[in-house]
């Protein structure tokens, strides 16, 4: 059976009463119960065991302990609150106080954050390295911030889940394979206007109806990285995997900013530094989990194809798409984009020399 999404745009009143029937469904718990223990939600993009959902859990741990069960967070998987989209609007309200989503869905609450489904921005080698890097010592950071900020929000980190890829039922091995591929992405039309550059037709679409839509031929493709593809079974209904190397899968863990700047500095900071300690160790988590889930697709499905794009074809898709980056993403993403990009690219490559002075010293 095809499952059903939830309206792509609720009014905020009609959301909130949605979101108020979910959490009492849910057990809804008070914000602050009578012993003084903050009652918290963290809504997470991802079902259980998935990468979203295991590091929320343990950022609520972190939480219990750096503040001595003062702050409770409870995790709702995905699927528990709303769609995608939906839980990312009930942070900003703050009907949840915490939302673990990804670049291309919050983007269409923070449109800077589009800057991060930017293709061919980050390099394939020690992806992890320089996102730690960037994050904890650029320039970007603050400013993505402050772009949080104005939508009632607070990035907490950056957090990488591993390269996407694409999932079809036809070949995709080259960039001819790829016009007119009926293609879910992710709700950024951003990612749109990219993929739209290789000849694909995207088809945006909820999380929860891509495998139906891939059974019933609906689609032909999605993107997606590769622990998702196992857990949601996706490759049950596809026969070809892609790398493109286009873009890395990144997670956001944000917070209401009300709810943040109603804490002491010393809290704030722990939330921070949960995340941002654990960008290293959070790859090596989830690098480990693809290989597995890889690994698992192949005992189950050993026909399925898996193509890794060279170098000459890297080049040739990205000269396709550089003129999202340049005629495109400044109209999409605010007035404040052209200084986003700029500061992250120039991150990037501060981040690389900085590596490679450490390697060899």
């Amino acid at each position: 059976m095809k499952r059903t999404s939830l309206p792509f745009k609720l009014t905020v009143s009609l959301l909130t009463a949605l979101a108020a029937l979910l959490l009492s469904a849910c057990g809804e718990r008070p914000a602050t119960a009578d012993d003084g223990v903050i009652q918290a939600r963290l809504a997470s993009e991802e079902i259980e065991g998935d990468f979203m959902t295991v590091w929320g859990e343990r950022f609520a741990e972190h939480m219990r302990e750096a503040t001595e069960g003062q702050i409770d967070i409870t995790v709702y998987p995905f699927g528990t609150l709303g769609s995608t989209r939906d839980i990312n609007e009930l942070a900003q309200l703050g009907v949840v106080e915490f939302v673990f989503s990804d670049y291309a869905w919050i983007s269409s609450f923070v449109p800077e954050a589009q800057v991060l489904a930017l293709h061919y921005v980050w390099p394939p080698e020690n992806t992890a390295e320089i996102l730690e890097w960037v994050v904890n010592n650029g320039e970007f950071m603050p400013e993505l911030e402050e772009a949080f900020r104005r939508r009632n929000l607070f990035p907490l980190a950056v957090m990488y889940e591993g390269w996407q890829w694409i999932t079809s039922k036809k070949p995709a091995a080259t960039l001819e394979d790829l016009q007119g591929l009926k293609t879910r992405l992710m709700g950024s039309q951003m990612l749109v206007e990219n993929y739209r550059r290789y000849g694909i037709s995207p088809t945006p679409m909820s999380y929860g109806e891509v495998y139906s839509s891939l059974q019933t031929g609906v689609i032909d493709a999605q993107v997606n990285p590769l622990f998702a593809n196992y857990s949601m079974k996706f490759y049950e209904v596809t026969d070809h995997f892609t790398q493109m190397w286009a873009e890395p899968f990144l997670g956001i863990p944000s917070v209401n900013l009300e709810f943040y700047e109603s804490l002491s500095e010393e809290r704030q900071q722990a939330m921070k530094d949960f995340f941002r300690n654990n960008i290293i160790e959070a790859a090596e988590w989830i690098d480990a989990r693809n290989a597995a889930d890889r690994e698992k697709i192949e005992a189950e499905r050993p026909g399925i194809t898996w193509t890794e794009w060279t170098e000459e074809q890297i080049e040739i898709a990205r000269g396709q798409v550089e003129p999202v980056r340049t005629d495109v993403y400044p109209n999409l993403a605010g007035e404040h984009a052209v200084r986003l990009l700029d500061l992250l690219l120039r991150d990037i490559e501060n981040a690389k020399a900085a590596l490679e002075t450490a390697g060899s010293e």
